[in-house]
């Protein structure tokens, strides 16, 4: 059978938030006293997970909550400059009408990720938000429960090393997509389920009858 529920992340996966990311971060990194991020660097960010990249630019650990607190406000301050990655309106159409359910887990507000996709936030049936650096996989563990539908039908689809981890962690197959966060490289090393470089390709996933 085709899955029948889809568990996306939101920023790098269905928004393009990197250009964001980057123009604030070293902002944030003065304030709270760790690394900038040089140009010649961002490469290397985008080949490590999130310990890994917190270690990388000496984030000390207790600052963490404050970090992600501090962004999401400024990131609240500037929605408008993030976008949708081109082609999801026309997928969520077609998974909603092929009757696949449709869930956002993210980092983020619920109100930025509901601003962001616009009259899109419609075909979203749960939204599990504000999840902390490494607390995705309790929300993934809540859909499911949300929703009642088995692991064994259900496709998560991210684009960091974290959300690889917290899907299997929580047992549930995972799609990765090479546009986000993490370089394609580094998240085909992980051996994710599918390696997504189209968004049409994740409708033809969702939908495809399983052997």
């Amino acid at each position: 059978m085709p899955y029948k529920l889809a568990i996306f992340d939101m920023d790098g996966t269905l928004s393009d938030s990197f250009p964001w990311f980057l123009s604030v971060i070293n902002g944030v990194a003065d304030k709270h006293k760790f690394q900038r991020v040089t140009e010649d660097r961002v490469d290397e960010m985008r080949s490590v997970g999130a310990g890994e990249l917190v270690r990388m630019l000496g984030v000390p650990k207790w600052r963490i909550p404050l970090i992600i607190r501090d962004m999401r406000k400024m990131k609240t301050a500037q929605i408008d400059r993030i976008a949708l990655f081109p082609g999801v309106d026309r997928m969520f159409v077609e998974l909603k009408a092929r009757g696949v359910t449709i869930a956002v887990v993210s980092s983020d507000t619920e109100d930025n990720v509901r601003h962001v996709l616009g009259a899109l936030d419609d075909h979203v049936s749960h939204f599990a938000c504000a999840a902390g650096l490494f607390g995705k996989t309790a929300k993934f563990q809540r859909i499911l429960e949300l929703t009642g539908i088995s692991v064994d039908d259900t496709l998560s689809i991210g684009d960091e090393i974290r959300d690889i981890d917290a899907a299997r962690e929580a047992g549930i197959d995972f799609g990765a997509v090479a546009w986000g966060y993490t370089s394609a490289a580094a998240l085909d090393a992980r051996a994710p389920t599918f390696m997504f470089s189209r968004m049409d390709d994740i409708t033809v996933a969702l939908t495809t009858p399983r052997i």
